[in-house]
C-alpha cells in the first residue's frame, strides 16, 4: 500500500506505474482516491473546528448558570446541541470515507523498481544468469509421478477418493525424501542465521488482507466456514503478519526467520491443478524465508535471499537459473521479484521453485508493521523467499538424478536424513 502523501504528491507516476503494470483498468481509481481524501481532510478540518467552538461555548453555560441568565444558557445549550449533531453526522461520514480510502489506497499496486523489465505476464520475464551445466542425458527419464510409483512412492488416486483431485500420498522413500529435503533445508537456513519457527497455518481476514492484494487472496486463499480464518497458501503470511500493529526497536533489526508450514492453495486461475503430477496440487509443504528490516537493508538483502536459493539447490546437484520478473508478472505489493528456475532434464526447460520478492513498506505499511528510529518512527521494509517446496522441488531432485537403471542417487548433503541412503532402489 502507497503512502497516501506520495499518492497526492505524485498521481501522475503512480497512474504511470499502474501503466507499466498493464492494469490500465485502475486508472480512474487514482482520481477518485484523490477526491475522496480530499473531502475526507475537509471533513476532519471541520469537525476540528467544531470541537473547538464547541468546547469554547460549553463553558459559558455554567457561566450564565451562576449569573442566573437560564434563558440564555438554555440558547447556549441548545447550540452545543447542534454542534454536537453536526459533528455526529460528519463523524459518520468520516468513518465511512476512511473505510473507502483505505480500500482504494490498498488495490492500487505498489510502485516498482526502475530497473524491473516492462512486460504484460510471466512470458516476457528475462533469464539473468544460469548456474551449473543443462543436463541433457542419453536415455529416457520417465515423467515424475511415473518414477515417484516406480518406488512405491506416489498414489493419487487414493487421494482423489478419499480428498479429490488435487492431493496425494507420498510413501516410503519418496515421503523419506521429501522430509529429508524439508529439514536439510531447515539447517541450511539456520545455518545462515535464521531463526526457525513453526507458525500458525490459519490466520485472520485482516491478517490476509494485509499480507496480499484482494485477487491474490481471491484466487488462493481456503476459508474456514463460519469462522473469521483463512488456511495459509504460504508460510510467509502468518510469519509477516507476526508483527502485525507493533513497533519494532531499530537496533532488533533485521529480524530474520525461516518457517515450516504446510500450505493450501486454490489454484484458479490459467494454470489449474495439474490432473496426473504433483507439480501443480491443492497442498504442499514448504520451506520459507522471511526478513523485516530497515528500508536502506531491503536491496541487499533481496539478493542475499535469492543467493541462497541458489545455493541450497546447487548443493542438490540441481542446475538453476534467476529469471527476473517483469512488471506485469508482480503482484501488486512487489518492489520486485525474481524466480528460481531448477532444470529439468526430462523437457529441457525450466521451471520455477522458488519466487524472492522486496515488498519494500507496502506490505507493513497495511499490516501496520512500525519501527521506532532515531528520528521517529517508520514503516519497516518486508521481503519473502521461498527455500523448498516440495512436492514439487522433488521433481527437480528425482529427474536431475535419475540414472539409466532406474535407480536415483541421493545428494550427499541429504545421506544424514535418510539415515545413510545414498541410492533409491525401484520397487518394480
Amino acid at each position: 500500500m502507497l503512502d497516501m502523501n506520495f499518492i497526492r504528491n505524485n498521481p501522475e507516476k503512480v497512474k504511470e506505474n499502474i501503466k507499466k503494470k498493464f492494469q490500465d483498468a485502475k486508472l480512474p481509481l487514482v482520481d477518485e482516491l484523490l477526491a475522496l481524501d480530499k473531502e475526507y481532510r475537509a471533513i476532519k478540518t471541520m469537525d476540528d473546528e467544531l470541537r473547538g467552538k464547541r468546547n469554547a461555548i460549553s463553558k459559558q453555560i455554567g457561566q450564565l448558570m451562576g449569573q442566573g441568565k437560564r434563558a440564555e444558557a438554555e440558547e447556549v445549550k441548545k447550540e452545543v446541541k447542534d454542534i454536537g449533531d453536526q459533528l455526529a453526522a460528519n463523524e459518520s461520514r468520516e468513518a465511512e470515507l476512511s473505510v473507502q480510502v483505505r480500500k482504494i489506497q490498498m488495490a492500487i499496486p505498489n510502485m516498482i523498481a526502475d530497473d524491473v523489465p516492462i512486460g504484460k505476464d510471466d512470458s516476457e520475464n528475462v533469464e539473468e544468469q544460469v548456474f551449473g551445466e543443462k543436463t541433457k542425458p542419453d536415455f529416457e527419464i520417465p515423467y515424475h509421478s511415473d518414477i515417484m510409483a516406480s518406488f512405491n512412492g506416489l498414489d493419487k488416486d487414493a487421494a482423489g477418493r478419499v480428498t479429490g483431485n488435487g492431493f496425494y500420498y507420498l510413501m516410503g522413500d519418496i515421503a523419506r525424501l521429501h522430509s529429508a529435503v524439508l529439514a536439510y533445508a531447515r539447517d541450511f537456513m539456520i545455518n545462515k542465521g535464521f531463526t526457525y519457527c513453526i507458525p500458525p497455518f490459519m490466520i485472520r481476514s485482516a491478517a490476509v488482507d494485509g499480507v496480499m492484494s484482494f485477487a491474490e487472496k481471491e484466487n488462493m486463499m481456503y476459508k474456514i466456514e463460519g469462522e473469521d480464518l483463512y488456511l495459509i497458501g504460504t508460510s510467509e503470511h502468518s510469519m509477516i503478519a507476526k508483527f502485525k500493529d507493533t513497533i519494532l526497536k531499530e537496533d532488533e533489526l533485521p529480524i530474520t526467520m525461516t518457517s515450516y508450514s504446510p500450505c493450501f492453495r486454490k489454484e484458479v486461475g490459467a494454470h489449474g491443478i495439474e490432473e496426473r503430477g504433483v507439480y501443480r496440487i491443492h497442498q504442499f509443504e514448504k520451506q520459507e524465508m522471511i526478513v523485516v528490516c530497515k528500508p536502506e537493508d531491503s536491496e541487499e538483502w533481496y539478493n542475499k535471499m535469492w543467493n541462497y536459493s541458489v545455493e541450497l539447490f546447487r548443493t542438490l546437484d540441481i542446475p538453476v537459473r534467476k529469471l527476473v520478473c517483469c512488471s506485469g508478472d508482480l503482484a501488486d505489493l512487489k518492489y520486485r521479484s525474481c524466480d528460481i528456475e531448477a532444470w529439468s532434464p526430462r523437457q529441457q526447460k525450466f521451471f520455477e521453485v522458488c519466487s524472492c520478492s522486496n515488498l519494500t513498506d507496502a506490505q507493513a505499511r497495511r499490516l501496520g508493521i512500525r519501527v521506532n528510529g532515531p528520528d521517529g518512527k517508520y514503516f519497516a521494509h518486508t521481503l519473502n523467499n521461498t527455500v523448498v517446496a516440495p512436492p514439487r522441488m522433488l521433481i527437480a531432485l528425482l529427474e536431475n538424478n535419475f540414472n539409466a537403471d532406474g535407480t536415483v542417487n541421493v545428494p550427499e548433503v541429504l545421506w544424514p536424513y535418510m539415515g545413510g541412503t545414498k541410492v533409491l532402489v525401484p520397487k518394480k
